[in-house]
């Protein structure tokens, strides 16, 4: 059969295996990347007590995530003032407010809506996360890590040219510790 193509095979990757990426500040592990999916890239997300990415918005890209464990502070709407300190009083016209997720929770981000997430608890909390198209979210992530590998305060000039760089306008000021 000398005219046929082979068909493509799939990826599978078992638990507790992929690409790790790891700061003191976040912990993310790439389960599905650019050269597995013209989709999306997947990932599981380890978020420490305190983390907050600050509230953010994307031009081009779309995401969702899924709480696996502990519980997380979300925000995935377009509030009627966006206030430039902090989003957690954030409230839109229509009444939504910021809610806590707990395990099972999804929240879908489409292309220009302003999101957060927020680890407010004592104990790490694990999220599944997929950021449409990749490989963007990739880079992005493997860049934040090293800012924030660092040590010490977060270098906020260089997160805000690497946001930038990758389609994230930040409305309010990523924290963690």
């Amino acid at each position: 059969m000398s005219g046929l193509v082979a068909a493509a095979e799939g990826l599978l990757v078992p638990p507790g295996q992929g690409r790790v990426v790891q700061a003191p500040a976040q912990h993310v592990t790439f389960k599905v990347t650019g050269s597995h999916s013209r989709m999306a890239s997947t990932f599981e997300v380890i978020v420490p007590p305190g983390f907050d990415v600050g509230a953010h918005v994307h031009s081009r890209s779309e995401e969702l995530f899924y709480v696996l464990e502990g519980e997380l502070d979300v925000l995935a709407f377009e509030p009627r003032i966006r206030t430039p300190d902090s989003w957690r009083e954030w409230e839109s016209t229509s009444g939504n407010r910021v809610v806590r997720a707990t395990p099972g929770t999804v929240i879908v981000v489409p292309p220009g809506c302003p999101h957060a997430f927020a680890n407010p608890t004592g104990e790490p909390a694990k999220m599944f996360f997929q950021a449409s198209p990749p490989p963007d979210h990739e880079r992005y992530f493997e860049e934040l890590l090293e800012i924030l590998g660092e040590g010490g305060p977060p270098d906020h000039e260089a997160i805000e040219a690497l946001r930038a760089k990758y389609d994230i306008e930040q409305l309010t000021p990523l924290r963690h510790g």
